[in-house]
Order: structure tokens, then sequence, then C-alpha cells
């Protein structure tokens, strides 16, 4: 049982990351284009 709660949080997390873009437009209330550039802008 406890593997399969750990598969699930697996497969969560992936599909929490490939549609992050989306997730943090929606969470934060901005737009998509200003996330990516954040995303993808410089790094520190």
């Amino acid at each position: 049982m406890g593997f399969l709660i750990v598969l699930v949080l697996v497969v969560a997390a992936v599909v929490a990351y490939r549609n992050r873009v989306a997730l943090l437009s929606k969470i934060l209330g901005q737009p998509q284009s200003r996330i990516e550039r954040r995303l993808n802008g410089p790094k520190r």
C-alpha cells in the first residue's frame, strides 16, 4: 500500500513539473508569458 502512495506522489510531481507554467499562472494570477520569462530568464 505504501508503494502505491509513493508512486502516485511521484506521478503527481512529474505532471506538476511539466505543467508548472500553467499551474503557476493560475495560482499567482500572472500571465503565462511573464512566468515563462522568469523561469527561463538569466540564472543568478
